[in-house]
Order: structure tokens, then C-alpha cells, then sequence
């Protein structure tokens, strides 16, 4: 399976289109990091999505799911006509994370949650010694609720080296920017003072993806992990780039041809 960006993006925004949604910006910023995870670093088996030796994804940032959805597809967990019936009547995938959908772990959305969940997760496989992973994907403003940093503490106190929490900071949330809501910082920094194994690497660069986390496979030192993605939120369509209106806008026809036309290459950005 390639997870090709560009094709995955197509899926999100087609989705977006069918299901009259918004959301799409923010599950653009996610492509990247989810491409890799699914390509070279999440162990699972792609005929069984509860195969009991998988390592775990939790999608915090659950409204970004429409990213995953791609994901799964492509591993052919979600059907075409799934994907088409996105956000329909009757449907099972939903604008936040599922885990009705084969694939996805954890009910989220309601931010703040998911990283708990996979905390969870890993001390559970620690405790077992099965070796499997959890894998945590946050947004930045996310990091504004006070449960994140709770749970940063606990996984830093217990020694789970394999926790891999990954932040997509595209530098907005639903209300404005993280600047101007709740200024953050230097994650990678706050991360290392609150116990975790800590880099940073662009969001959008897959080899750069790539090479920091296999770093942190290298090093089982009992530190959590944690890896911060400097991403664009309506990454790969121009007019979505840094838009924060593409948090909840929905796709007019002429919107959705001009995106498809961009994601194809053929449109000048």
C-alpha cells in the first residue's frame, strides 16, 4: 500500500463534498504524518483491524478523522460506498473519530480525551510485555485542555517508552490562532521538561516523518515519546492554505472542482 498523499487528500475531499461537511482543513494537515504511520511504523495486520498484536492509533484530534478514513480505506477496512455515504444517513463513519469503524480505537472529538486513551493503551501493553505501541496524534490547540498534561505526567511517570505522541500544529483552532488563543511555546522543549523523548520535523516532509520515529525506535530509554509536526492546516489546495474559515466551510461545487483540479496538478496553484 502507498498511502500517496495527493490520492488520499482526493479521498478526504470527496468525502467532504458527499457528506456537505466541513472539517477538511484540518484533516489536510494530517495526511503526512498518518501516510507514514500507516506505511512503515504501525504494526497491524491488514486483514484483521482487531488483531489482537496490533499497535494502536488513537486520533485525539478526533475531527480530523475524515484523514484516517482515507487510511483505512486504502488497507480496505472502509468500503467506496463508505466512503460515499460519509456523514449520511445510515452511515457509520461520522464527522469525529468512531470506533465503530474498523480501524479506529477510541471515540474522540470531544478534545483533550484521546491521548488518556492511548496512555492507557501503552502502560496495558507494558504491563502485558507484549511490545505493542500506541500511537497518539493531537492538534495543537488541543493542548489548551488541562487533561493533556495530565496525562503527559502519568506516561512520563510510568516509564512508557512506547507511547508516541504526535502533535500536528498547524497553528490554529477552530476559534483563531494558537498565537492568539492560548500561546503554547516551545512544545518540543515543554515536552522534554515534562519527561518525554522530544523532536520536532516538518509535517508535510514524509522523510523527515520517517527518520524521527525511527529515531525514537532506537531509543528505548523509559521516555514517552513525542514528536511535533510543524504542519499547514488546508495543506495541498492553495486557497484552503492557512484559511481558518476551512474549519467548518463546506465545499460548493465550484470550490470542489477547483480543489480536485489542484490535487490533480492540473490547476495552477
Amino acid at each position: 500500500m502507498r498511502f500517496d498523499v495527493r490520492a488520499l487528500r482526493r479521498t478526504v475531499l470527496d468525502m467532504a463534498y458527499a457528506g456537505k461537511t466541513g472539517h477538511i482543513a484540518c484533516a489536510f494537515s494530517l495526511i503526512e504524518l498518518l501516510a507514514v504511520l500507516y506505511r512503515s511504523h504501525l504494526s497491524y495486520d491488514p486483514k484483521d483491524p482487531m488483531n489482537a498484536d496490533r499497535d494502536y492509533l488513537v486520533l485525539s484530534k478526533g475531527h480530523g478523522v475524515m484523514a484516517q478514513y482515507a487510511c483505512l480505506a486504502e488497507i480496505g477496512w472502509i468500503s467506496p460506498g463508505d466512503l460515499g455515504r460519509y456523514c449520511s444517513d445510515g452511515t457509520r463513519l461520522t464527522g469525529l473519530a468512531d470506533p465503530h469503524v474498523p480501524g479506529v480505537e477510541a471515540s474522540t472529538g470531544s478534545l483533550g480525551h484521546g491521548l488518556s486513551v492511548a496512555v492507557g493503551l501503552a502502560m496495558a501493553a507494558k504491563r502485558r510485555g507484549t511490545g505493542q505501541r500506541a500511537f497518539a496524534v493531537i492538534g495543537d490547540g488541543e493542548l489548551n485542555e488541562g487533561a493533556i498534561w495530565e496525562a503527559l505526567l502519568f506516561a512520563a511517570h510510568f516509564r512508557l517508552d512506547n507511547l508516541i505522541v504526535l502533535v500536528d500544529e498547524n497553528g490554529f483552532q477552530a476559534m483563531g490562532r494558537t498565537e492568539e488563543v492560548m500561546r503554547l511555546g516551545d512544545l518540543p522543549a515543554k515536552f522534554s521538561e515534562f519527561g518525554f523523548d522530544a523532536a520536532d520535523a516538518d509535517g508535510h516532509d514524509e522523510d523527515a516523518i520517517d527518520d524521527a520515529l525511527h529515531r525514537f525506535s532506537q531509543r528505548p530509554n523509559g521516555k514517552p515519546k513525542a514528536l511535533v509536526a510543524h504542519t499547514v492546516k488546508g495543506k495541498g489546495v492553495s486557497f484552503m492554505e492557512n484559511d481558518n474559515r476551512w474549519h467548518y466551510t463546506r465545499l460548493t461545487s465550484e470550490a470542489y472542482e477547483r480543489a480536485k483540479s489542484e490535487l490533480a496538478g492540473v490547476y495552477p496553484r
